[in-house]
């Protein structure tokens, strides 16, 4: 890998780690379309380190309260009832499942899963999902024409049911195409939360699963049996991610408190439609810039 290889590619995770559109699948679409070998699932999970750091920094508030009141919940039964330790707690139970998963498909995640038919069909199925949780949350913000709006629930309502829900969404993403925000934001807004709870949890969600991802993969990096990065490139990626992501999730925060996911569900469609339509014709193969080892 190149240090211009490296730079676009810590670009791309930059500014689509928390759109619901799908890093892992535009990194691994714009190797194809570059015609550059597929950079692997270790030098994703890694340079979701530095998007995951943008986070650290951006809700470090939160993360501060949580990390202080859960820690003091282990011994002191009255804190269990506090809402940043229950957090805390939430936030363990919820990343049970991609752990799981994650583990139990890891050589799927880094082979199969990464074929570009695979990954039209879940921008496409995604993109269509988000869509309908998306017209299904307007709906009930504005009661339509004859009902008075109704009232979606914070985070401060979440409890172990729903936390689970939101981690079985999350563990879809270990497919690429289906997108981690776009996964648990879509499930959050089926059970009824307001979009920027659902996007809070979703970010605070996905810190102990990509840390953990990002330093299980570690070993991968320049052995060549998955792709063909090398450290000095992947730190890089890391870091330009880190720079770019901390200026998408403020824009991203801002954005989803008064516009619709629609321009990103129309988005994710129309990608899905123009791979099937490559690979189709013969122009692009679907294990395009795969490495061989």
């Amino acid at each position: 890998m190149t240090w211009f290889e490296s730079f676009i590619l810590g670009l791309v995770q930059g500014l689509t780690e928390f759109l619901p559109i799908s890093s892992s699948a535009h990194l691994r679409l714009t190797a194809a379309f570059a015609d550059w070998q597929d950079p692997g699932a270790a030098f994703t999970a890694i340079t979701q380190i530095g998007t995951e750091t943008a986070v650290l920094i951006y809700f470090r508030k939160d993360i501060g309260r949580i990390l202080s009141a859960w820690s003091r919940s282990l011994f002191n039964k009255e804190m269990r009832r506090d809402h940043d330790a229950q957090m805390g707690w939430l936030v363990i139970v919820g990343s049970i499942p991609i752990g799981v998963l994650g583990l139990t498909f890891k050589d799927q995640i880094e082979g199969p899963f990464r074929d570009l038919r695979l990954i039209a069909v879940t921008l496409i199925g995604m993109g269509i999902v988000l869509g309908i949780a998306d017209r299904l949350s307007a709906r009930t913000e504005s009661g339509g024409k004859h009902r008075a709006g109704g009232q979606r629930k914070t985070l401060r309502e979440l409890g172990v049911k729903d936390g689970l829900i939101y981690g079985c969404c999350q563990a879809l993403a270990l497919v690429p195409g289906v997108s981690r925000s776009g996964a648990t934001i879509s499930g959050g807004l089926f059970m009824g939360y307001t979009r920027e709870a659902a996007a809070r949890y979703s970010f605070l969600l996905a810190i102990p699963a990509v840390l953990a991802s990002g330093a299980l993969e570690l070993t991968e990096i320049g052995e060549g049996s998955h792709g063909h990065a090398s450290w000095g490139p992947t730190i890089f990626a890391t870091f330009v991610a880190f720079v770019v992501g901390y200026a998408v999730i403020a824009w991203f925060m801002k954005f989803i408190t008064t516009r619709s996911f629609m321009p990103f569900v129309i988005y994710r469609i129309i990608l899905g439609i123009v791979i099937f339509v490559l690979v189709g014709a013969g122009v692009l193969s679907p294990h395009a810039a795969e490495s061989a080892g």
